[in-house]
């Protein structure tokens, strides 16, 4: 029995756009969704507290690699598993630390077992394989675990992809192999293939006959132009199989999560809004806010004048200002608050203009007031 339920209650008549429920261990949540991401079992300035009250989150992230690194498994292990750990009674989705861990290009070495790589935080040597990562995960006790994939860069020439692809799909496979939890926890398989459609199409064809509770859509998003994206999103998603979850992977501008969810993605992660949260950025229903530019010093208007969040509920412009010019942990904390919910605020209007049959008419009015270009 798998550990996940994917239900579709209603498609877009006029695009991609799905509407539905998936079920996990930790409760169920509505689809399409934006997780949140706790990199190292915290979502960076909020408190489990904030993230159900004043966020909305029902599933957030976990990373394996930094995870792994630190505290370690045994400290997690001991605790009872990560949910305990950070006193977390919702979801969990942990990456298989495959893009930390090739994102480190000298510090690492591939091979047909795994990736020998040194730890960004002391050189130390580590190796990762992909039983090494479920093994990891299982440990964590997330509800959805990655299988171990080679994120291929961009550019990269055909050649490379081919041979990348190849190596995923048979770690994919050792992945499944090592997957014991299959009531407790779910496994996606990842869909590579670079920039190249047909052999994105060669990726789901193999990782569709391994069989996986759900599919994501890795290797996007990692400096493409946008144009490219959604075309590879638009020449992949069909061939995903509608009875599971579909997962677009380290996605979280506005533009990108209506995108996602025209084309049929159910999931999307990013780290963009706590970032840019910390920086003194926020999302608004009119653009982007640097909250630090002079013309806010003397504003006393709520940050976004259509959001009823903490944030705008209770602080001003000029308040917000003052906070993030001196440093106060107070406004990268508010900042945050707010460009989270604003995305989980967006993802609940997504998925009522696709109950409606009008994400294509919601896509157009959003980009007219936030100032996109399609």
């Amino acid at each position: 029995m798998s550990a996940i339920k994917y239900e579709l209650i209603h498609k877009d008549k006029n695009s991609g756009a799905r509407y539905g429920k998936i079920t996990l261990p930790h409760g169920e949540f509505e689809t399409p969704v934006f997780m949140p991401v706790g990199t190292l079992g915290t979502v960076k300035a909020m408190t489990v507290e904030e993230l159900e009250e004043l966020v909305q989150a029902n599933i957030i992230l976990g990373n394996t690699y930094h995870l792994y690194l630190r505290p370690g498994m045994e400290v997690i292990k001991a605790a009872g598993g990560l949910h305990k750990f950070m006193n977390w009674k919702h979801n969990i989705l942990t990456d298989s630390g495959g893009f930390q861990v090739f994102s480190l290009n000298a510090l690492r070495k591939i091979t047909e077992e795994g990736v020998e790589f040194r730890s960004h935080l002391n050189g130390e040597k580590h190796f990762l394989s992909p039983e090494k990562a479920i093994e990891i995960q299982q440990t964590l006790g997330s509800d959805i675990m990655m299988c171990f994939d080679e994120c291929a860069p961009y550019p990269a020439d055909r050649k490379y992809v081919e041979k990348s692809v190849k190596l995923t799909t048979r770690w994919a496979k050792r992945c499944r192999e090592a997957h014991t939890n299959r009531e407790t926890q779910a496994l996606f398989g990842i869909v590579q293939g670079g920039m190249y459609n047909d052999l994105r199409a060669e990726s789901v064809k193999e990782l569709t006959e391994i069989g996986f509770d759900g599919y994501a859509i890795g290797g996007l998003s990692v400096g493409e132009p946008k144009e490219t994206m959604l075309e590879v999103l638009e020449a992949t998603m069909p061939l995903l199989p509608e009875d599971k979850a579909r997962y677009l992977m380290g996605v979280g501008s506005p533009d990108y999560l209506i995108e996602a969810a025209l084309s049929g993605i159910d999931m999307c992660d990013c780290v963009l809004p706590t970032r840019m949260g910390r920086n003194g950025t926020a999302m608004t229903s009119r653009g982007r806010v640097i909250i630090k530019n002079k013309k806010y010093e003397m504003d006393f208007e709520k940050l976004d004048p259509e959001c009823e969040c903490y944030t705008c509920r209770n602080y001003s412009r000029s308040y917000l200002r003052h906070l993030i010019k001196c440093g106060e942990i107070l406004g990268a904390r508010l900042m945050t608050i707010h460009n989270l919910r604003f995305l989980t605020k967006l993802m609940e209007d997504i998925r009522e203009a696709i109950k409606q049959d009008r994400l294509l008419e919601f896509r157009d009015e959003f980009y007219k007031k936030y100032g996109y270009k399609k």
